[in-house]
Parts: structure tokens; sequence; C-alpha cells
């Protein structure tokens, strides 16, 4: 989509600062207020520099140094940046779950900008949740945007062993409830698996969004890719504050990026890289906001032809995302899949996707393998559809062991975590490595805000007796980080009176991972009865914020926004003159 050319008269900022009015006056006069003169307004497009860095932030600790450094990119390119501080989302810290708070950071960091004589854009985010909130923002806002990914962490190290965030937790939490671990050992892994500031070193949701971010087209070139602490990320951020200037003279708004096209690649590169199963939610929520029509079966469709190239845990083996930088990065990912990519798609640096990758270099092809040598023959997703889960769950087939890829198994239902987590450390539990693990009322409304409880904790039992997987199923999600046979997301949610609220203790649970189902085996009539006798749990959340998201919230299938925030309630590109 061609737009014309922004000229200083029709900069937006211009609305607030160029009349001869009363108005306008205050507007200029409480800048000078602050210092500024007007060379530093006049003509020039004004920058918004959305910031999510906090105290409690780890995975965003440098971002206060990295707001300097876009600002002095944009100077350069003669804009005059300001930077706003917006909600931080820190997955480490937030209870219940950072994803009862996506919306929210969307909201604000729309409202932000919108509000306020802003002509362009940066976004600034990394952990998890902030990159999916800061795109739909920016495609709400309409306004010339690029995200900063805040890049992974070092690698971590305890003993000579090179450590994963999140997926190594797993792995040695189990270790130590089985006995396996001293409390020495444990504090050494404790204080060697986050090493620096940045977000999470493995392929988790934190490397998945921001590497769906680049393949969308909203991140520069091989940003995604870049280890926080490496120099090269600070020239990115430099980068990123000259170019937004050029961006908003060029009127490149995200939806001339964000297409349906643009949305497929994202989805492609996701399945290439063992994207986390949170991908599924965030993409789903990212194409709605830009009036794609993407689903679960888009996905599913996608992954069944993508192989899985990225070895980086947890799908992968061994490997992390600095190994990933220096085998080529992203780019040099996406050079391999080139193929099945649409190269037309424009990008925030002004040129097509296909320009973009011209140069493109494997440097370790175990890291980054070839098409002919995938790590898992097809993608890293698959959605399930069944009588358990008539609205679709998600897998991970690549992070858990083959042979449950068909399987039937007993099931085994907790209807809470703390009673979830009291039987796991029961030693006596009746339970067999057949058994299918199941948690329910975690979903959307269930958790509240779908906490990443999916990644049920082994029973001890098992532990010891040497099983390290069995089957897991819930309508809640699992960190990136996260491994083993966990099916998740299962909609509609038990809160709601989907299938999971009708399972009982006994009931066989069926895996066909090969047809895509998932189903307990029980009769129509039986559940009719079930279904006749269920009453639906009070909502968890009353008041504020939680009262407004319990009413508008989407199930898992439709990527949990809110209805009234979806393509078709925002502003238009040029929205008339308001305030």
């Amino acid at each position: 989509m061609t737009r014309q050319r922004k000229t200083p008269e029709t900069l937006r900022s211009a609305r607030w600062f160029a009349p001869d009015d009363l108005r306008s006056f205050g507007h200029r006069s409480r800048l000078m207020q602050m210092g500024y003169g007007p060379e530093d307004w006049t003509g020039r497009p004004v920058i918004a520099i959305v910031n999510t860095w906090s105290d409690l932030n780890p995975c965003h600790m440098h971002f206060k140094q990295r707001a300097e450094e876009i600002k002095r990119g944009v100077l350069q390119a003669g804009g005059l940046p300001v930077e706003l501080p917006a909600i931080t989302m820190s997955e480490t810290f937030m209870k219940p779950t950072t994803m009862l708070y996506r919306n929210l950071l969307a909201m604000e960091a729309e409202e932000q900008v919108h509000s306020q004589p802003i002509d362009g854009v940066v976004m600034m985010g990394g952990c998890d949740k902030t990159t999916p909130a800061l795109i739909m923002a920016g495609l709400s806002a309409k306004l010339p945007m690029i995200f900063m990914p805040a890049g992974p962490m070092l690698r971590g190290n305890y003993a000579g062993r090179t450590l994963g965030s999140g997926s190594d937790a797993w792995k040695y939490w189990d270790e130590r409830r089985a006995g396996n671990l001293s409390e020495d050992e444990w504090v050494g892994i404790e204080g060697g698996i986050a090493r620096s500031f940045g977000h999470c070193m493995t392929m988790g949701t934190a490397s998945t969004m921001t590497a769906i971010a680049e393949a969308m087209g909203l991140v520069l070139p091989g940003g995604s890719s870049i280890p926080a602490p490496d120099a090269g990320h600070t020239r990115l951020a430099s980068e990123t504050g000259r170019r937004i200037v050029e961006m908003v003279w060029e009127d490149a708004i995200p939806e001339t990026i964000v297409t349906e096209a643009s949305i497929r690649n994202a989805a492609i590169v996701a399945m290439a890289t063992g994207c986390s199963t949170n991908a599924v939610i965030h993409l789903i929520a990212i194409a709605r906001r830009a009036g794609v029509d993407f689903s679960l079966d888009d996905l599913d469709a996608l992954g069944r032809t993508t192989p899985l190239l990225a070895n980086v845990r947890p799908s992968g083996k061994g490997y992390l995302m600095e190994d990933f930088y220096y085998a080529g990065g992203l780019r040099a990912l996406m050079a391999q899949i080139g193929d099945k990519l649409d190269l037309g798609c424009m990008t925030v640096s002004g040129k097509a996707l296909g320009e973009t990758l011209e140069g493109a270099t494997v440097y370790n092809d175990d890291v980054i393998r070839s098409l002919d040598n995938p790590v898992y023959h097809e993608g890293s997703l698959a959605v399930l559809k069944g009588n358990l889960a008539p609205d679709g769950a998600v897998v991970k087939p690549a992070a858990c062991d083959p042979k449950f890829y068909l399987h039937e198994g007993p099931a085994i239902v907790f209807d809470s975590y703390p009673e979830m987590k009291a039987a796991v450390e029961d030693e006596t539990l009746d339970v067999t490595p057949d058994h299918v693990m199941v948690l329910r009322n975690a979903g959307p409304l269930g958790g509240p805000g779908m906490p990443e409880w999916g990644m049920l904790p082994m029973p001890k039992a098992l532990l010891k007796a040497g099983h390290r997987d069995m089957l897991r199923i819930s309508d809640a999600r699992m960190s990136g980080t996260s491994y083993g046979a966990c099916i998740l997301h299962v909609a509609p949610e038990s809160h709601v009176g989907g299938p999971l609220a009708l399972l009982k203790n006994g009931d066989i649970v069926r895996l066909d991972l090969a047809n895509r189902r998932l189903d307990m085996l029980v009769d129509d009539a039986e559940l009719e009865t079930r279904r006749a006798a269920w009453q639906k749990p009070a909502d968890k959340i009353g008041r504020g914020y939680g009262w407004m998201y319990a009413q508008h919230v989407s199930q898992a299938d439709k990527g949990c926004d809110f209805d009234y925030l979806e393509e078709g309630f925002g502003p238009d590109a040029d929205e008339p003159e308001i305030f």
C-alpha cells in the first residue's frame, strides 16, 4: 500500500503545536517549561519511546540505557524523542500471570500514543506477553511503529554445565524432588541459570515472539537474534531510532506491513524455530487486531508442511539463543525456508523481506539445520480436536517422548493447582506412567488469566521410579521454556462448561497425534447426563480491571483478546481532529 509522503505541515504533532490559537499556546508554553524551544518541535516528527522497564523486570534491566540510545538515533535523524512509561509485565514476579494483563498493556500503550502529540513510536519489549501486547497496541493506534526487542540473555552456567533458563529449572527441580541433587548444587544452579540482563535464552515465549515480530516485518533485519549484552544490540537501538523518523515521513503505518501474507510468514517462521505454544494465542490475537482471518486450523496446516530447523532448546538439543545468533540468527533461518515465505512482504526497514535476507549465511548447520536434515519433520506445534477439545488444543510434539503420540490411559483429574500440587508430592499417590494427568479450571476465566500451570509437575512417586514424562492435559498454558507430553489451551475451558469440566477420574483419554485427535472415551449419553448436573464455578475476579477482563475476554482459540479491541473498533488511520 503506497501512502503519500508526510510534510512538516501534515505531521500529526503539528495539530498540537502549529496553530496560532490558545490551546496550541498552552502546548508550546508547557514544552518551553521543560526547556524545549521552537527549534525542537517545529517541523520535527515527535517519536514516542514506549518503555516497559521496571525494577521488577530482569528481562528489561537494560532498557533505561537502550531508551537513551534510541533517543540518540531519533535526534540524529531529526526527530524529537519522548519517552513514555508503560506497565511492566515480568514473567518471574507477576501473579497470577502476566497473561491476565497482556490486554491491559495493549490498551495503555495504544492510548498513550494516540492521546498525545505523537507521529511515530518505538515499542520496547521482550519479556513474553510484552511483545504481543505492544504489537497489538501499535496495530490499533495506526501510527508508524518499530518494535525494539530486549534480546536474549547470555547462556547460563554452573560447574561447567551450560544452563538454559526455564528448561533447566524444570529439569533440575525434578532431580531435586527425586533426591538426586543436593541443596548446595541447587543453590549453585539458582545463581548460574540467569547471568545477564535480557529475556530467556531458550526458544521460549520471549524468543518466539520477538522472532515472530521480525518475521512479520516489525523489527529491523536480524534484530531479534542479538543477545541483550552484545554491542550490536546497542547499535540496533540507535538504528531503530533513526529509522522510525524516516518511517514517519513515509507514513509507513503498521497495516502496510502486517498483512495476511506477513502473518503467514510469521507462523511459518515460528514453526521452523521450535516456537512456544504461547505463540498460538498471541499470533491469533495479533491477526484479529489486523483484521486478518487466521485460525488454529491455519496454524496446524502450516505446521504440517514446515520442518523444525532451529536446534535450540527446549525442542532442540544442547544449543541456546546465543548459539543461534552466532550460527547466523533469524535471517539465516528464514533464508533456509525462503521458498515457503512470501518474500515480497514489506518490512520496517523499507525493504521487502527477500531483500533483507540477501547475504544471510548459516555458520553452524547443526544449530540452524537444512531442510533435508531437520530437527523434526514437521513444525513445532500441532492442533488437536475431539470431544475433549471441540474448539482445539495445542501440543508440542518435538518436545515430548514419541511414545505418547498414540496413547490411551485413565484420567487423574485435579480441579485446582493447590490440589494438584499437594497430590504430586504424595509418594503414595495411586498413579502409573500410563495415567493422564488433568488440571482444569485454569483457563482464561478459570485461572484467572490462563496461568502457566500446564507443565504439570511429575508425581514424586514416578520420578523416584525413574520416569520423567507422562501425558498431561490442561486448559492452562505452559512456559515456552517447558517441554514434555503436555496438551494445553483446551477450548472451551472448563470454567465455561467445556467438555474438560465433564471428565472424571478413571475415564479413558485417547491422544492420536497423527490424526490430530484428543478424546475421552465416554459415550454421548453419559456426557449429556454429566452436563445436566454441571454447575458453573463462581468467577474469581470481581472488581476493576479484573471485572472488565471477565466480561470481555475471548477463549484461547480466539486469542484471549477483548472483543471491543479487535479490528473494527479502533480509530481510522486518518482519524478526525477530536481533541
